[in-house]
């Protein structure tokens, strides 16, 4: 099948498939770069880090790839705004907002000819979304890994956005192969998101020991935490999961106020952090629900290429 062309404001990248922006730290500048080289567009995900750090990663992507690069940022946390307008300042293709919404985003995206888009999981904030200026939105399900904004998975809601907007509707939650990216296209999707299959990429800033928990994980490794931002969140069964969900985990002894609400059960940060070091028992592994598609690592050239040769091949 054809692929459909993705418009989001002047933004025209080659194929309609952006890569999730993963916290904490996982999908940064090597990512991100790697996929917007293939045509995608790359996101380097802002949650956790400082305004430092992002500039350097926005820099670092600037250097290896002249494609499109995008941030995502946790409306959730304490530092949104100052990392949103950085990302601004240092001339972002775009920004892409989930866990929470901000109507000031929009006039921050429309001040700097940047376009912003929001995660939706409902019809009434894709409208509201689109009244307040956003370029395109997400459409996310509960198939997504990490924080979950919905109890309803992503092709019983899309109908009813696309339906209701007249903005770009990507979709997200759930995609893994040629086959999903090809079925959501059937249905009318401006263009996709994935995070889980490049969570287990080369160019993933993961350890390697968390991208061979990736490719082992089977759908029964897969649970429901309740995360301390106030949202229930998918991750792969382990031991530190396994505590969230006893209510077991120590509450942290001390606090940054990286987030502007907290229910304090356990550090997100920390959790995010460990995992993303390669840290298995004190972790926390996000990952979408059907994560036992993924049988290997691979690099972003072989996943967009193999992906693309699979929507090619479906009927």
């Amino acid at each position: 099948m054809k692929l459909p062309e993705l418009r989001i404001g002047e933004l025209r990248p080659k194929i309609p498939i952006i890569q999730g922006g993963m916290a904490v730290k996982v999908s940064t500048a090597k990512l991100a770069a790697a996929v917007a080289n293939e045509g995608g567009i790359g996101i380097i995900a802002a949650t956790g880090m400082t305004p430092q750090e992002l500039i350097e990663e926005i820099k670092k992507a600037r250097l290896l790839s002249s494609g499109i690069i995008g941030i995502n940022i946790m409306y959730a946390v304490t530092a949104f705004s100052e990392l949103f307008k950085t990302a601004l300042k240092e001339g972002i293709d775009l920004v892409i907002s989930g866990a929470g919404f901000s109507r000031d985003m929009f006039s921050w995206g429309r001040e700097a000819n940047t376009p912003v888009i929001p995660i939706v999981s409902t019809v009434k904030l894709a409208k509201i979304s689109e009244k307040l200026g956003a370029a395109a939105v997400v459409v996310e399900g509960k198939e997504a890994g990490g924080h979950l904004g919905t109890s309803y998975a992503v092709e019983e809601i899309f109908p009813e956005v696309k339906k209701n907007v007249s903005i770009p509707v990507i979709v997200a939650g759930g995609i893994i192969d040629g086959q999903d990216v090809a079925r959501k296209f059937k249905l009318g999707a401006d263009g996709v998101q994935m995070g889980t299959r490049f969570a287990a990429s080369f160019e993933s800033n993961v350890a390697d020991n968390v991208k061979e928990f990736y490719v082992k994980a089977k759908a029964k490794d897969i649970m429901i935490i309740n995360s301390p931002v106030g949202l229930l969140g998918r991750a792969i069964k382990n031991k530190f999961a396994e505590k969230i969900v006893k209510g077991t985990v120590k509450p942290p002894s001390e606090c940054n106020m990286c987030l502007k609400n907290c229910k304090a059960n356990f550090c997100i940060m920390e959790a995010l952090n460990n995992a993303q070091q390669g840290n298995l028992e004190e972790g926390l592994i996000f990952s979408g629900e059907f994560i036992e598609k993924i049988k290997s690592i691979m690099s972003v050239r072989e996943i967009i290429s193999t992906l693309l040769l699979e929507v090619e091949a479906s009927v």
